[in-house]
């Protein structure tokens, strides 16, 4: 049985930048009261010549860059997104076509904000497996356009942006280990409705609902869990990870969890100032950023982590 490891990593965001001081004039909000609630000082934005799949071609090819690899050796490609640019075909379909890497496995996984986490798994088990030799596993998403610019309490909250990693098939250590995890009872606090099922007349659009301070109850609760369980599963103390890469949702939720792991807030990947939520998308341009400033070095561990709508959540434990 193969080992799986992550051999090169790559992001995008938009050009576009929408700050808290530019909600002031349609909102009732201010920059000093999105910030202090969430940690956000701005988010980026794709134009309308954007899509979840060019988002995720141009992360998708500096992955391959760093990694050494051209398109045509990828065996597997998976998309977490929960903002595709179609029903169908899925977004890794368009995006093999864009990277010219046909004929290999291409699907999306829809776990919202614990998409990476999800498909990052998923891919580990089919090179352990076997079933691939090199992955590309990718976050994308366009979170702009799914949001109701008149409710504050969510478009403020969330960015675009995409990032994706390479999966590789090694003898070394690599994704030491992934967990999944869902419960749907809480479907109805965190949901954006079937665009297709909802839609009344021609225009309409189905918009995300959200209700924060339920979700963050339950996202506490369960991120401190799941970083227990995740070390316990792997024998390892919290003195052994490196670096703690969450999703980026709410800086209190990140402080909470970075505080369980008594682990300083040096050690954690923080992006969520200048990129906001970027569901899906959030650990992997966390990832890359970190990767690529030269914080995370070859041999560390790196826990990440993830929790959305669903309610998911999930985590890896990876040596770089």
């Amino acid at each position: 049985m193969f080992n799986a490891k992550i051999t090169g990593t790559g992001s995008y965001l938009p050009e576009k930048v929408v700050t808290n001081k530019d909600f002031e004039s349609t909102l009732e909000t201010t920059d000093e009261w999105i910030y202090s609630r969430t940690g956000i000082k701005q988010r980026h934005v794709i134009d309308e010549k954007e899509s979840v799949s060019s988002m995720a071609e141009i992360a998708s090819n500096n992955a391959l860059e760093a990694a050494g690899l051209d398109a045509s050796e990828i065996d597997l490609i998976i998309v977490a997104t929960s903002s595709s640019d179609r029903v169908f075909p899925s977004t890794a379909c368009i995006l093999q076509n864009r990277l010219g890497a046909n004929g290999g496995a291409a699907f999306d996984v829809q776990a919202a904000c614990s998409g990476f986490i999800y498909a990052l798994g998923i891919a580990t088990q089919f090179i352990k497996a076997g079933g691939a030799k090199k992955a590309l596993v990718v976050g994308s998403e366009a979170n702009s356009r799914i949001l109701d610019y008149s409710d504050r309490s969510s478009c403020v909250i969330f960015g675009d942006g995409a990032g994706a990693v390479v999966v590789e098939a090694s003898e070394e250590p690599g994704i030491l280990s992934t967990h999944m995890n869902a419960d749907g009872q809480y479907q109805d606090l965190l949901y954006v409705n079937n665009p297709i099922k909802d839609q009344k007349q021609e225009g309409d659009q189905a918009f995300m609902t959200m209700h924060g301070n339920d979700v963050y109850k339950v996202a506490v609760k369960t991120l401190s869990r799941v970083v227990d369980e995740t070390l316990e599963a792997n024998n390892m103390d919290k003195s052994d990870v490196d670096w703690l890469i969450p999703h980026q949702a709410n800086i209190r939720i990140i402080s909470s969890v970075a505080k369980k792991l008594n682990m300083p807030m040096e050690k954690v990947v923080l992006t969520i100032e200048n990129q906001a939520n970027t569901s899906a998308a959030s650990v992997p341009l966390a990832l890359d950023q970190a990767v690529r400033d030269g914080r995370i070095k070859k041999g560390e561990i790196v826990l990440m982590e993830a929790f959305g709508g669903g309610f998911v959540w999930g985590s890896a434990l990876v040596k770089m």
